[in-house]
């Protein structure tokens, strides 16, 4: 355990923001999974919605460093690709 009293409030820092981005990451793969399903049942105007609500969270993942933009870019662009087959 730390001894000087910056790096105990680092500790606790990290810890908080840790849980916070687990929280994240939760729920943006709860969002993509969600549209998968919607998308699995040929829902196109509920897919619709899910896309952008989980297209926002993956966006918001990446500018916080969270995940990998490569990472978020390939996410997107199978969620649009699940969608536009649906679309057709």
């Amino acid at each position: 355990m730390a001894n000087i009293k910056s790096a105990k409030k680092r500790v606790i820092t990290n810890e908080n923001r840790r849980v916070k981005h687990q929280a994240f990451k939760t729920s943006m793969r709860s969002a993509v999974k969600e549209f998968n399903k919607k998308a699995d049942n040929k829902d196109l105007e509920g897919a619709k919605e899910l896309f952008q609500l989980a297209t926002k969270k993956v966006d918001k993942a990446a500018d916080k460093k969270m995940i990998h933009k490569n990472a978020a870019a390939r996410t997107k662009s199978d969620m649009q690709q699940r969608l536009n087959k649906l679309a057709q």
